[in-house]
């Protein structure tokens, strides 16, 4: 948990690093990923996030996220952290990139410049349990349907995200 990750600029150029949970009390711009994996039927695969979880805890959010630590590629980061969290090993492929910023719970920040990749994967993943509780297959409409008429039972960055799918 207490790792750091990379301070960014709105271009997203490194600035520097700090610890993850002071980057977050603090609402400093730093640079994450969301991964966002679909099956051949066009189903995303949603996972919710463990109860545990040091923020956002049980709410439903995209197939994985995270955040590359220092000297580590955005791209190797993603992979390294869906296999942690879902055992999948695919291609991904970076869509677009968004800065977001959003008060959660326990009086944390995220201010983060999110860079979105998409990948492909016709099997049941393999949750790890201390990140993710459940995990299901909806269709893009259905998720967006979902967050209009219940919206608290989302993470913040899903809701953004998904409106560019």
């Amino acid at each position: 948990m207490n790792r750091p990750v990379i301070l960014v600029n709105e271009k997203d150029e490194p600035l520097g690093e700090m610890d993850k949970l002071e980057v977050h009390l603090k609402g400093l711009l730093h640079r994450a990923f969301s991964i966002f994996i679909f099956n051949d039927s066009g189903l995303l695969l949603l996972q919710c996030r463990a109860n545990e979880k040091y923020h956002s805890g049980g709410l439903w959010t995209n197939t994985c996220c995270g955040h590359p630590g220092p000297g580590e590629l955005t791209e190797e980061a993603a992979h390294r952290r869906l296999k942690e969290e879902t055992g999948i090993e695919t291609e991904l492929v970076k869509k677009f990139s968004f800065i977001y910023e959003a008060h959660l719970d326990h009086k944390l920040v995220e201010h983060e410049y999110d860079h979105v990749f998409t990948g492909i994967y016709n099997e049941e993943p393999v949750l790890n349990l201390e990140e993710a509780s459940a995990y299901r297959w909806i269709s893009i409409a259905e998720v967006k349907k979902e967050i209009e008429s219940h919206p608290a039972r989302f993470t913040e960055w899903l809701k953004i995200a998904i409106q560019s799918f």
